[in-house]
């Protein structure tokens, strides 16, 4: 049998609400007595599936990364990353024996001992993104794998093949018959997982409304969830600043992608006399991106995701001409190479902090420039953002960057950082309108979210 053909038989899908499995079986029992069994096996053991998992993506990561551009768009040294950071999720999965570690202490009283453990929830659910259809949903199903929880995962319905591939190879890994299954499909699909009784936690990643609705529906059917959601990221310049570096870091951080993620750079925020010779450089080297197929070596950036969401980009950039901003360069009049959904590296200068696009997340290609006298109004401006995802401010001054990171109100910093993304063991931290929940995605967040304590105290006569 192909890998493909065992990825079939555990890929099942949600009909107005009810399950239904190429095996026939049209109840979720059987699948909730898949993790009875995998909860139960020792964690040393359930993370051998995961160590082989590890070296398959490895043997596989430029498949996976061809793939994913194919689908995507994304230039393909941007895939290769993405495939590298989801091999990454699944090291620090691995290391599940001692992360699920709990805490003893004898005679907490006379003759009475006391220690926690964590156990396994039980059929948890991820919701994934299209942007980063290879790392995303590796956040998510690894760990809770690890944890002995079985897993559904339901991915965009714009990206399907990537994250089916993964999954094949997780399963040629040896992980047991039933213990993961993956749905495609839209909200009808998402619906049913929210209400189902046997799904008792959910994790999600996507734009703020959908997030707040997952997480509202979710927690009102009693599920824990976690739920990610959209983003405006401050980009914070001081005069001190290397501003070479500051622009190769800005330009990765908002064009990077093609924009689309969570974590771009869409608002710079020049400090006093910064704005003059970075908005030149940024100028200057934002013209000399290569905009084509993402397929090809030398691609500065790719297409966007769909001609919906081009569409909605491009009425972007018409609504900041409209309200008055600057057009510094115009990714509209761009020439581009290949076909595709192609908008184009695009900076307004002199946006006013109530505009359209100062406040709204566009999630494409471009970034908008609100000057400003000094760090604390710059500070203030961040803090007025109804999102708090990630910031970075650019500066060669510790006591600039040590008060703007302990004032800034944003759950992800940076120094000289362009893009903020933590490493696999630490969380993904947003706050406000970033994330609805307690528990963020990965990092030792992951094993909270993916398990219960157990306080257990003993006395013997």
């Amino acid at each position: 049998m192909t890998a493909t053909e065992t990825t079939l038989k555990t890929v099942s899908s949600l009909v107005n609400g009810k399950w239904e499995h190429p095996s026939g079986d049209s109840h979720p029992a059987d699948f909730h007595a898949a993790f009875q069994q995998w909860k139960d096996t020792p964690v040393v053991d359930r993370v051998q599936p995961l160590y082989r998992f590890k070296t398959l993506l490895e043997k596989h990561a430029n498949e996976i990364a061809d793939i994913l551009t194919r689908e995507n768009g994304k230039v393909i040294e941007d895939a290769r990353v993405e495939v590298r950071r989801a091999i990454q999720m699944v090291e620090v999965a691995c290391g599940m024996p001692s992360l699920m570690m709990g805490d003893s202490l004898n005679d907490v009283a006379r003759g009475i001992d006391s220690r926690t453990v964590r156990e396994p929830l039980g059929v948890v659910a991820g919701i994934t993104p299209f942007n980063f259809p290879a790392m995303v949903p590796m956040w998510m199903y690894p760990f809770a794998l690890a944890c002995g929880n079985a897993f559904i995962l339901k991915p965009s319905e714009k990206v399907p093949m990537t994250p089916t591939r993964c999954v094949e190879l997780l399963l040629d890994a040896g992980l047991p018959s039933g213990v993961f299954q993956l749905v495609h499909g839209g909200k009808e699909t998402v619906d049913a997982l929210l209400s189902h009784p046997l799904v008792k936690a959910i994790s999600f990643v996507g734009s703020t409304p959908v997030a707040k609705y997952v997480y509202t529906t979710g927690a009102a059917h009693g599920k824990r969830v976690q739920a990610l959601g959209g983003a405006k990221n401050h980009l914070v310049v001081m005069p001190d600043a290397n501003m070479e570096k500051t622009v190769e870091a800005i330009i990765s951080s908002a064009f990077g992608a093609a924009g689309e993620r969570c974590l771009a750079g869409s608002v710079l925020v020049p400090v006093g006399d910064a704005a003059g010779p970075l908005l030149k450089l940024l100028a200057e080297k934002t013209r000399e991106i290569v905009v084509g197929d993402g397929s090809k070596e030398g691609m500065g950036m790719g297409p966007v995701v769909t001609g919906d969401h081009q569409k909605k980009i491009l009425g972007y950039i018409d609504k900041g001409s409209e309200e008055g901003a600057d057009l510094l360069c115009d990714g509209r009049a761009r020439s581009k190479q290949g076909d595709g959904f192609f908008v184009g590296p695009t900076i307004f200068d002199n946006v006013r902090p109530g505009m359209t696009i100062a406040r709204e997340e566009i999630f494409g290609p471009v970034l908008s420039v609100i000057r400003t006298g000094t760090l604390d109004e710059a500070i203030r401006l961040v803090n007025s953002s109804e999102f708090g995802n990630t910031t970075s401010i650019f500066t060669q001054s510790g006591a600039s960057a040590r008060e703007y990171q302990s004032r800034v109100e944003v759950g992800m910093v940076g120094v000289n950082i362009g893009v903020a993304a933590p490493m696999a063991f630490f969380p993904f931290a947003g706050w406000k309108n970033s994330f609805f929940g307690d528990l963020h995605a990965h990092g030792k967040d992951a094993v909270h979210f993916y398990t219960e304590q157990k306080v257990l105290m003993t006395r013997w006569f």
